[in-house]
């Protein structure tokens, strides 16, 4: 038995898959169409989203936030798990990619809970906070440009209620965030934030290896 997280070779990996993972019609397609997109690595885990809806559901959550929803697999997760008059409001600066979530979020009847705002989330977060929304959500999650997590850090805790929750996606950066012979400008913004989360006290931290790395935030 060990006492550390396990590494999961690809035989452990189905096996999780097999007998843990309810994965709807409409989100298999969602993640094989992602497949075949040049920028596929960008597509969260199937057990992620998984994680994240039953997160939604145990902090019974009603407003979210998404950072970074790219073809829109973690918005089905998201909005799937809110109650009926849940709402998400998704960023995103790409209108090509978030085309094809769109065509998934329309067929899974979510569309009326996402808003889809296009163009620099960090404005968008901004945008929210001066329409007085400040601690009004519940659910956070993080996805998108690496340098810029720290922004969209402190502009998600500010738009977060008290013991609302955030999730950041990459905190691990498939191990590069860790080696300190990687120096680009991804790895070292991964590098700062995880640095600035830990020693923030406004929040209870745990940082998980789940898919490429997670880390949840509560807000204290």
């Amino acid at each position: 038995m060990s006492r550390k997280s396990m590494q999961l070779n690809e035989q452990v990996y189905k096996y999780l898959l097999s007998v843990s993972l309810r994965e709807s019609n409409i989100l298999q397609a969602c993640r094989e169409e992602t497949a075949k997109q040049p920028m596929v690595g960008m597509q969260i885990a199937p057990e992620q989203g998984q994680f994240i809806a039953l997160l939604i559901k145990l902090i019974g959550a009603k407003k979210a936030i998404e950072i970074g929803v790219y073809t829109g697999y973690s918005s089905l997760c998201i909005a799937t798990a809110l109650p009926e008059d849940g709402h998400l409001d998704a960023c995103d600066i790409n209108p090509e990619t978030t085309a094809i979530a769109k065509k998934y979020w329309d067929q899974a009847n979510l569309s009326k809970k996402i808003t889809l705002h296009i163009g620099s989330a960090i404005a968008t977060l901004d945008n929210l906070i001066n329409e007085n929304l400040a601690a009004s959500y519940d659910f956070i999650f993080i996805d998108a440009d690496k340098p810029e997590y720290i922004d969209y850090y402190e502009r998600a805790l500010q738009l977060l209620k008290p013991g609302g929750l955030i999730m950041v996606d990459n905190v691990l950066w498939d191990g590069q965030a860790a080696d300190n012979m990687t120096q680009d400008e991804d790895t070292i913004g991964i590098r700062k934030f995880n640095e600035h989360l830990y020693a923030d006290e406004r929040v209870t931290i745990s940082m998980l290896p789940v898919a490429d790395g997670i880390t949840l935030a509560l807000k204290n």
